[in-house]
């Protein structure tokens, strides 16, 4: 019973702080494997991999993840409330004061103040990513050798999807879900 409160109470915390949409809330899982061992950072880069492969919102996709290699089904269901929790709450009390002060400069304000903080949230989500998918840091410092953080194999990867998306014309208008496809062949192809 404690671990479902937990789970609970972890996501409703991400859900509360974590302004900016799902890939701000990276930040908070990141914390979370830390402080909890319900996962570790290299199931966290896989769990991004399957969030931003599946339909529906990352946030969420990734609440309901943890939720089920943590306690099943009803750990899904939990975490999953969780993080979605305090945003009904809010938007369901903003919805009411909204309408009312949306003209207020204060409210103005803090809505423009909002954004900068969404943009670090996902700036900072955006380097993780990079980190745990890019970089072997835990064997770095295992072993100290240079090369022991890099992984050619997905610095490769990398490397050809900002070419193809980025340079190439004929590749450049492609749909990312094409990206996406490719990326999860060749990753079981390539034994990533």
């Amino acid at each position: 019973m404690m671990l479902y409160l937990r789970l609970f109470w972890e996501f409703f915390k991400t859900g509360l702080f974590a302004v900016g949409g799902g890939m701000a809330t990276l930040p908070f899982l990141y914390d979370m494997s830390a402080k909890t061992g319900w996962f570790s950072p290299a199931q966290l880069a896989d769990m991004i991999a399957v969030s931003e492969s599946t339909p529906g919102p990352i946030g969420v996709n990734m609440a309901t993840y943890v939720g089920f290699s943590t306690a099943g089904i009803p750990g899904a269901v939990l975490a999953t409330l969780g993080l979605v929790t305090p945003s009904v709450i809010i938007i369901l009390l903003i919805a009411r004061v909204l309408h009312a002060f949306r003209q207020n400069r204060y409210v103005d304000a803090a809505f423009y103040g909002l954004r900068p903080c969404s943009v670090g949230l996902i700036a900072a989500a955006g380097l993780l990513v990079v980190r745990i998918a890019l970089f072997d840091v835990e064997l770095f410092h295992s072993t100290g050798a240079f090369l022991d953080l890099l992984r050619p194999k997905a610095l490769l990867l990398a490397a050809l999807l900002l070419v193809l998306t980025n340079a190439v014309k004929a590749t450049k208008k492609l749909h990312p879900i094409v990206f996406i496809l490719a990326s999860a062949v060749l990753g079981v192809l390539l034994s990533f």
